[in-house]
């Protein structure tokens, strides 16, 4: 074998090596490309699912006040009658009195149901919990956008490299693909 067939099979054997190496390097980031796809539409979901469960219970929390609001007006309605009718017949008074009490112990019930957790203070509570972890995936998601796009251009980038053979494109290609995972670990675990 000559020399120059020598240096030809080593040129060759080097480009088919490179190519293995780009086409590998496509596969992985394909891969963390579908990752990122995954936690980005996992993000959203979690976040409008969040979103509607603190509207639910921000909902709940309003229905509760208008109710003990209602009952507050109901009572105080009964008290002045008491007051404005002191000669009200005694069975009467112990009515409106029994009604009052009732009013009042439903009142408090509403502010606070621990037992039940549908009291406004649990309710209220409930509801910040579903805004903070909404709030949690709103914050992933954009990184899940940034390392989708870098990953999308890092392919293309990395697959002309293979067809042109363009060194400069395996590695501003490779450097995308490494943003990208370094975007879509962030969305997962927020390091900054």
């Amino acid at each position: 074998m000559e020399a120059t067939e020598a240096n030809e099979l080593t040129e060759l054997s080097e480009g088919r090596s490179k190519k293995n190496q780009t086409a590998l390097t496509i596969s992985i980031l394909a891969m963390v490309l579908a990752i990122s796809n995954l936690g980005g539409s996992n993000a959203m979901k979690e976040s409008t699912q969040e979103n509607i469960l603190a509207s639910n219970a921000y909902s709940f929390y309003q229905a509760k006040t208008i109710r003990q609001t209602a009952l507050k007006i109901a009572a105080a309605d009964l008290e002045l009658q008491l007051v404005r009718e002191p000669h009200m017949p005694t069975g009467i008074k112990e009515l409106h009195q029994k009604k009052i009490d009732e009013y009042k112990k439903t009142i408090e019930r509403y502010e606070s149901e621990p037992e039940t957790k549908e009291g406004k203070k649990e309710l209220l509570a409930r509801a910040k919990g579903h805004e903070h972890e909404r709030d949690h995936a709103m914050r992933q998601d954009p990184w899940f956008d940034y390392a989708e796009g870098s990953l999308q251009i890092a392919i293309v980038l990395l697959s002309v490299s293979i067809i042109g053979g363009i060194p400069i494109f395996y590695w501003v290609g490779s450097s995308l693909g490494l943003l990208g995972t370094l975007s879509m670990l962030n969305g997962y675990f927020l390091f900054y």
